[in-house]
């Protein structure tokens, strides 16, 4: 988990790039921003009151040693600020990676993975789940099999969530990345409906 406590200065660091994570302002990370819109709908369908995840941007691991380029780091977090795993933008902008993914299918990937990672570790329970198989499910590629490996570019398909199916049968394609709340039973998903009903009407 996040912990920003624990970071020591060291001789010759630059303390004025130590600041505190702060939530990303709107249009400042518009490529994650839209993929992060797309997981929220998957998270609203599948844990309804719960708050929607927000980005977090983070001031470099530790104290810059002088002379230093401040990179920020953009992690998929709580609506407190909290979050688990990997940061969701470039690690080393230096190297020519663009500040943010250039493509939307990459982003809606890692902004899934960032946020499941934060989900399960911060609320302590499998997200999201296979309606058929009730296990976990991993974004990853459409029309990928059992041993597709990350990085594997053989598949170029939409995010999919992927469910590695019973122990005697295959892993298949449970839907596309933002769309979970089609996979839920008629009940769970006429619930739905009323409540983003309810929510247009409030607004």
């Amino acid at each position: 988990m996040n912990d920003f406590a624990h970071f020591g200065a060291e001789p010759g660091d630059d303390l004025r790039h130590f600041d505190v994570p702060r939530r990303a302002e709107p249009g400042e990370w518009p490529m994650l921003e839209a993929a992060l819109a797309v997981v929220n709908r998957d998270l609203s369908a599948t844990l309804p009151g719960r708050d929607a995840l927000v980005l977090v941007v983070a001031p470099p691991g530790r104290p810059l040693p002088s002379g230093a380029i401040d990179t920020p780091q953009v992690y998929v977090a709580m609506s407190d600020g909290r979050w688990h795993g990997d940061q969701v933008n470039a690690v080393d902008p230096e190297d020519g990676d663009p500040p943010e993914p250039d493509d939307a299918g990459t982003a809606l990937t890692l902004v899934a993975d960032a946020a499941q990672s934060t989900v399960m570790e911060l609320l302590s329970q499998v997200w999201p789940v296979c309606p058929e198989h009730r296990i976990g499910t991993h974004p990853r590629p459409a029309g990928t099999t059992a041993d597709w490996l990350p990085g594997d570019t053989s598949t170029d398909g939409p995010p999919v969530w992927w469910c590695r199916g019973s122990l005697d049968g295959p892993g298949h394609d449970v839907c596309t990345v933002g769309e979970l709340a089609a996979t839920l039973p008629g009940k769970q998903r006429r619930a739905l409906r009323r409540t983003e009903r309810g929510q247009a009407g409030r607004r």
